[in-house]
């Protein structure tokens, strides 16, 4: 029994890193890749912004980087608010500035954080990848904020070639799958031939959100399993109970059979 990981690196090498440690196979396909984009507006809008948003752990890293190369600093007037706990600790150790986060990774639990309740005619940047949902933004222009998007990189997607990964994959019991975002389930399934799509959607599907397990059920996926966070602690704690348990099953039955 194998578990596929295919969210990017660093993440993605680190949970496998960790499931092996708990005894439980892997195999690592990054479907995505993060390279550097010009943000325009981000040398203006930074410093006008009431609450500053990072979305991810990249959006802080090439926000730094271009901070660094502008010789420029983190405003210290703000108030700073990250999706994730990692994403939070990595912002507040490049700003120096203290960082709050939602319990719950995702745009939905940020919105309910007490910093967001009352944002009329303030100036929120969301420092984000190129595209990505509009969520978050919506509803805070609904509350009456002004908001600025700032794409200081962009996501890349790795191809892959399934006539000759889904044999390997086969080959090594692969049974369950972890998926982070929705585009990452989107852009595999999207790559996986007719022919292939049972043993596809018969693999167990692990995801951060409801919303991104609506989206595997929609395309036919038997068995999600909704983790509640994309922190790869969290992910192993789900992870690890539903492999060894089956793993211990199965040791039960084959001792039976004897």
């Amino acid at each position: 029994m194998t578990v596929l990981v295919t969210r990017p690196n660093p993440q993605g090498e680190e949970l496998c890193s960790l499931l092996q440690n708990q005894g439980i196979a892997t195999s690592y396909l990054p479907l995505i890749e993060f390279q550097a984009q010009e943000s325009p507006n981000l040398g203006h809008v930074l410093p006008q912004a009431d609450i500053i948003i990072a979305v991810s752990q990249p959006a802080a890293l090439y926000t730094q980087q271009w901070l660094n190369e502008n010789a420029c600093n983190w405003p210290q007037t703000s108030r700073y608010l990250a999706i994730g706990q990692k994403t939070a600790r990595l912002l507040r150790k490049l700003s120096q500035q203290q960082v709050d986060y939602p319990a719950h990774g995702d745009s939905e639990n940020l919105l309910s954080h007490p910093l967001l309740n009352d944002v009329n005619q303030q100036n929120i940047v969301i420092l984000r990848g190129n595209g990505g949902r509009e969520y978050l933004a919506d509803q805070l222009i609904k509350r009456g904020a002004k908001v600025e998007y700032c794409e200081v990189y962009r996501r890349a997607f790795i191809p892959f070639e399934a006539s000759v990964m889904v044999p390997q994959w086969q080959d090594q019991d692969v049974d369950h799958i972890v998926f982070t975002s929705e585009e990452q389930l989107r852009f595999f399934v999207n790559k996986i031939p007719g022919q292939l799509h049972a043993w596809m959607v018969g693999l167990s599907v692990f995801v951060p959100s409801e919303r991104i397990a609506q989206v595997a059920k929609g395309i036919g996926f038997q068995n999600t399993i909704v983790v509640g966070s994309a922190n790869n602690f969290d992910l192993m704690a789900a992870i690890q109970p539903k492999v060894i348990g089956i793993l211990n099953d199965n040791q039960q039955h084959n001792a039976r059979d004897k």
